[in-house]
């Protein structure tokens, strides 16, 4: 650098805009170099920069600030925004975590419900079975109970006719008996017993001395007795085992009168169902399949029930 000198002079630039409030002045401040004396003269020479000059400087100036201004600002708006979608995505995060919690949930919910879903299913066809073998059973049933109540009907038809046929044949009884025991000769009165039978104490007994081709075993006798409304005699007394031994006539053949007494487990049993108390009456032991027959002047005897005796029936007299 050539020998020369720095000094620092002031220089005053006047401004062209329009005044302010208060004119100021502005102060710039630039090296001048003074070599020599011809330096300052030349210095002197060029002056002031000019007007125009000064007022583009100023306006450069402006365009710093603003673009400065304009930096700072979208530096900040970055910033912002970068804090922005910072938490943003911390929220969708939380969201994303929020959303998986809550699939995995529904996820276990649907299986779940899958699950409970087939059992229902599963019951409900069991059910649906179950519902449909009962409908078959009860439609069996009531096939059945209208078989039953149709055979009861029937039955109930049969009953009805056998009914009327009882009462016809009991009307008709009673108008024989009627006519039986109320018969009426020369103004008497009316028998305790039906024609044909013999009245002691408060029974009646018809006396069966058949011819031997009519003879019959203890059991037809039995059933004969019963066409009759009666039965084998019983024997409660000794006055009525006198009477019947009175009138069970040995002629024509006749080896005894069916008694309803007859041997059964080994004990000797009335036809009502009673034991004979009277043991003296039989000296023989029981044996089953053999009955006892009656006969005048001789004492009980048992013989096979299957042989051919005549036979004594026995019922309640009528009172009079």
């Amino acid at each position: 650098m050539e020998d020369c000198e720095v000094q620092y002079a002031t220089v005053v630039f006047r401004n062209r805009r329009p005044p302010r409030a208060k004119n100021e002045e502005e102060v710039v401040y630039d090296e001048v170099k003074k070599p020599n004396q011809s330096s300052q003269q030349t210095f002197d020479t060029n002056g002031l920069l000019s007007d125009k000059e000064a007022e583009r400087r100023y306006w450069y100036q402006k365009f710093a600030c603003c673009f400065g201004s304009l930096c700072v600002i979208l530096v900040m708006m970055i910033i912002g925004v970068s804090v922005y979608l910072l938490l943003q995505q911390r929220s969708d995060e939380q969201q994303l975590t929020q959303l998986r919690t809550n699939q995995t949930f529904l996820l276990e919910e649907n299986i779940n419900l899958t699950r409970d879903n087939k059992k229902l299913s599963s019951d409900f066809t069991i059910q649906v079975y179950n519902l449909t073998q009962q409908k078959q059973n009860l439609t069996e049933e009531l096939s059945q109970v209208k078989k039953t109540n149709q055979d009861l009907q029937t039955d109930k038809e049969t009953l009805s006719r056998q009914i009327e046929t009882i009462k016809k044949t009991w009307t008709e009884q009673k108008l024989r008996i009627i006519n039986e025991y109320c018969h009426r000769r020369n103004n008497d009165r009316s028998s305790s017993c039906e024609s044909g039978w013999t009245h002691c104490q408060s029974s009646c007994y018809a006396v069966n001395n058949v011819r031997p081709t009519e003879r019959k075993t203890w059991t037809e006798a039995q059933e004969d007795c019963k066409r009759k409304t009666s039965v084998l005699t019983v024997v409660g007394s000794e006055e009525e085992k006198l009477f019947l031994d009175n009138t069970s006539w040995n002629g024509d053949g006749i080896t005894g009168y069916w008694i309803g007494l007859r041997a059964e487990g080994g004990r000797w049993k009335w036809i009502n169902g009673s034991d004979l108390t009277n043991q003296v009456w039989i000296p023989k032991q029981p044996v089953d399949d053999y009955c006892v027959t009656s006969l005048q002047n001789r004492e009980w005897t048992s013989v096979r029930c299957t042989e051919r005796n005549a036979w004594v029936c026995e019922k309640k007299a009528l009172s009079v």
